[in-house]
């Protein structure tokens, strides 16, 4: 009997959408597996190219998880041997469509007592979106047995420029000398050695004891300079993200919220986040045991190890 996994996504500008075709293309060409793909379809597109007010405004929203409406979703009567679950991250949650997907009938009913794997894409913060994710996958009685991730190439300050560049323009390439916008190609192709491990796990009927089948892998990375500037962000988010809620959108009050919010947050990126940069890596010095015992629960369940790669590639 041939093994079902269900594949759920929402691909915004085609980049989440070819890194899933690769990291399922060696179970597509197997007749041992059957691969049902559920594309999340706003009923209300989001703009791509964004302008920068319809891409602040809706930080309240994102960042509490406030369901938009999705189109209905066909519903089927396959009980999946796993659930692969694709997002990217929007104001360090997952994306509006895919926090909305969560909350849905079809996925309350789908996801229980199933073994899931998270697949994210994102520049490179994905931490406390992920934590959100874990909460409702718990909250769906689903077992989470492996995350992979993938940020975009180029260090922090080029990706605060070209990250936003093209997002608000649609352009990725690369210049003035910057690496162009988005995950390596590279990276993106070799994300099919998760797809080769799954295809030997799942004919072992590993997905069954409910642990990870990725590990090993290089299946993720934390930052450990990152934790507590995602804490923060987070925080601020919420806080900002309750007041402006109180608008509706696309009205004059909330464009307003938004403005205020936006050269708040411009301020602090100039002031206070580089301040906070220097603490925090003092502070990283004196709790190193404290931050590497993070950096590992974050890490779970598949880890940053690679002694499996070979096997794989």
């Amino acid at each position: 009997m041939k093994k079902k996994i269900l594949i759920v996504s929402y691909s915004q500008t085609g980049q989440l959408n070819n890194l899933v075709e690769n990291f399922t293309n060696p179970l597509l060409n197997d007749e041992n597996f059957e691969l049902i793909f559920k594309n999340i379809k706003p009923k209300k597109e989001y703009p791509f190219p964004w302008d920068i007010f319809s891409f602040m405004q809706i930080f309240p929203e994102s960042a509490h998880m406030i369901p938009c409406e999705i189109e209905e979703i066909e519903d089927d009567e396959n009980e999946y041997d796993l659930i692969i679950l694709a997002y990217t991250v929007w104001f360090l949650s997952p994306s509006i469509p895919i926090s909305s997907f969560l909350q849905s009938s079809y996925a309350k009913k789908k996801f229980k007592n199933r073994p899931v794997v998270t697949l994210i894409a994102c520049r490179n913060m994905w931490i406390m979106a992920q934590e959100k994710v874990k909460t409702i996958l718990k909250e769906l009685n689903a077992k989470l047995i492996d995350n992979v991730v993938f940020i975009d190439k180029g260090n922090s300050l080029e990706t605060f420029i070209t990250t936003p560049r093209w997002m608000l323009s649609g352009k990725k390439d690369s210049f003035f000398g910057l690496s162009s916008a988005g995950i390596d190609e590279n990276e993106i192709k070799k994300s099919a050695r998760f797809g080769r491990a799954l295809k030997v796990a799942l004919k072992n009927d590993k997905e069954k004891e409910q642990k990870s089948l990725l590990f090993g892998l290089n299946a993720l990375s934390v930052d450990e300079k990152l934790i507590k500037s995602e804490k923060i962000g987070n925080k601020s988010f919420l806080i900002w993200g309750s007041l402006i809620r109180k608008t509706k959108q696309n009205t004059v009050s909330r464009k307003i919220l938004v403005m205020i919010y936006l050269v708040f947050l411009l301020l602090m990126i100039l002031t206070v986040v580089p301040i906070n940069m220097i603490v925090q890596t003092v502070v990283r010095r004196l709790n190193k045991n404290s931050i590497l015992k993070q950096k590992e629960f974050y890490e779970l369940p598949s880890g940053s190890d690679d002694y499996r790669m070979k096997e794989f590639l």
